[in-house]
């Protein structure tokens, strides 16, 4: 089955639904239809684009996400199917009673696969992996000595230049990266749903504002591809960043054609994620001791 991320951000319109079709109207024209069961996330950080009921009601019931985005492209607020599997009870609780131990042993797993994603980044693209395939290893329960941290400052001056920082309000590539986390956060939340755990209950990531720490936990050993994106866009763009309709559409675009290795077998975005949560909520029950996580 297509899955469709739908981004409204570059004018007014208004989203409706007609026979179980998605239709987007600007001007009075229809610009795009799409059927609600192919829509994995409907994304919408322009002001002025109206809804209506049936819109939400529409992907909640196909299992699809509505991300609303603020100025800066980042997520406000997310709306997700209220069930997502018909065992969900049992996998909440089986989430729930999840021990620390248990929940370290994960995010162990979890940091270890990000960062060697991270140094085969760089080995692909600057001819080394600046210790970090070395940092992997020693990653430890929980992540204890913080190897995430360690590595990252390895990292993205290795890759977007010395003077780059990652910092969510600063300009440059900042920009990019914000905006292909949005979206890879919610195809994860998405996959959260579907596997009948709850997004809100993380494994590392913990706040009470939060209401997705789950999908910002299992979305990490991604974020790597989004980073690959981005550089390859501000190449292609020669140093450009403005965040428009052709950036966005090349990142999602890019994102939905990336291949990722998990459990042997090459597969896309949604299909790796959807097996990880699956993982996830094997180990919560009992059923696996590790994580399917791309490698």
């Amino acid at each position: 089955m297509t899955e469709r991320i739908i981004d409204i951000s570059d004018g007014p319109a208004r989203v409706s639904v007609k026979h179980s079709q998605l239709q987007i109207e600007k001007d009075g024209e229809i610009m795009g239809i799409a059927p609600l069961s192919e829509v994995a996330a409907l994304l919408v950080s322009h002001p002025a684009v109206t809804y209506t009921n049936a819109v939400l009601s529409g992907l909640c019931q196909y299992g699809g996400l509505f991300v609303l985005c603020g100025e800066k492209h980042l997520p406000a607020g997310m709306l997700m199917p209220f069930e997502g599997h018909f065992v969900q009870t049992e996998r909440f609780s089986a989430q729930v009673r999840a021990s620390l131990p248990l929940k370290k042993q994960l995010w162990r797993q979890i940091v270890r696969a990000k960062v060697r994603a991270q140094g085969n980044l760089l080995q692909e693209e600057c001819g080394r992996n600046n210790g970090l395939l070395m940092l992997a290893e020693r990653v430890g329960s929980g992540d204890c000595t913080n190897i995430e941290a360690q590595a990252a400052r390895r990292y993205w001056g290795a890759l977007f230049g010395k003077e780059f920082t990652r910092d969510r309000d600063a300009p440059g590539p900042n920009i990019f990266l914000n905006y292909g986390y949005t979206v890879l956060r919610a195809a994860a939340a998405r996959a959260i749903c579907a596997a009948g755990l709850h997004p809100s209950l993380g494994l590392h990531h913990h706040n009470r504002y939060n209401g997705f720490c789950l999908a910002d936990d299992l979305m990490e050993p991604y974020r790597p591809a989004v980073d690959d994106i981005v550089l390859a866009l501000g190449q292609k763009s020669g140093g450009d960043c403005i965040l428009g309709k052709e950036s966005k559409a090349f990142i999602i675009k890019s994102l939905m054609d990336k291949r990722f290795v998990i459990d042997g077998e090459s597969r896309g975005l949604f299909d790796s994620l959807a097996r990880s949560a699956s993982s996830l909520a094997s180990v919560f029950s009992g059923k696996r001791k590790t994580l399917l996580l791309p490698v």
